[in-house]
């Protein structure tokens, strides 16, 4: 196993949690786009209070479960 990044004597964290915007960005989606997937559920929130924020894993696995191949 590789060993983390280190920046300044402290490890760097890979980001796992992204606000409706990044998630947008990372999409390449608009922010509505991204809250009506998460209204219809077909995109898993992770909600604390007011905050909401989607896992990045959640995103990886819409991201494969749409993709299809063009048969010839």
């Amino acid at each position: 196993m590789s060993e983390p990044a280190v920046k300044g004597g402290r490890p760097i964290l890979e980001k796992r949690l992204y606000t409706i915007a990044e998630a947008a960005v990372y999409l390449g989606r608009t922010e509505w786009s991204v809250r009506e997937l998460i209204w219809k559920g077909t995109l898993r929130k992770v909600a604390v209070g007011r905050r909401v924020h989607l896992d990045l894993h959640d995103m990886n696995d819409f991201i494969e479960c749409h993709k299809s191949r063009e048969t010839p």
